[in-house]
């Protein structure tokens, strides 16, 4: 949780590192922070920015940023929980959003490319309760994919905590890193 009490003086700087997820929060329920037009610079204070998208309950925005922070933690997965979950009946599927060159130099095992093609097949054929792992270089990206996945319904979505740099870290030191 944040160490800092925000306010809508806080800077957008202090309302990011307080809830590293507030960009998404915000995006997702305020459309706030996702493109050019609905931008913010890390010096403006939040409520300048609310005001410039009209709106005005800075106490239910700062609850909303907490909430989804709190809900962000429970999306992670740690590298140890995933190597477990790798060796179950049941294990789950990784998919891996991270650019080609980057895939080229390492990967998880049983990992697939987040392509147009595995996006189209996940929404027309995957059951919404599939255990879905994603992963990036450090959970940043990642974060994001499953985000949008459990935004579309997905009710097992899980981030690689850490990304494949974690992983390569803590479970498999043999792995190439970058």
């Amino acid at each position: 949780m944040a160490t800092v009490s925000l306010t809508e003086n806080s800077t957008m700087r202090e309302v990011l590192e307080a809830y590293p997820s507030a960009q998404r929060a915000l995006m997702r329920k305020y459309h706030i922070g996702g493109c050019s037009s609905c931008g913010f610079a890390p010096e403006e204070q939040l409520g300048v920015v609310l005001a410039r998208h009209n709106v005005s309950d800075v106490g239910d925005v700062l609850s909303h940023i907490a909430d989804a922070h709190e809900q962000e933690q429970n999306i992670r997965i740690s590298p140890k929980a995933l190597a477990e979950a790798l060796k179950s009946a049941a294990p789950p599927r990784l998919i891996d959003v991270r650019e080609p060159f980057e895939q080229d130099i390492c990967k998880l095992e049983g990992a697939r490319s987040a392509d147009e093609k595995l996006v189209q097949e996940i929404f027309s054929s995957w059951p919404k309760d599939t255990l879905i792992v994603t992963y990036c270089h450090h959970g940043m990206r990642s974060m994001e994919a499953a985000s949008y996945l459990i935004g579309h319904g997905y009710t097992n979505v899980r981030s690689l905590d850490g990304g494949i740099d974690a992983w390569a870290e803590q479970m498999d030191s043999k792995m190439e890193r970058y």
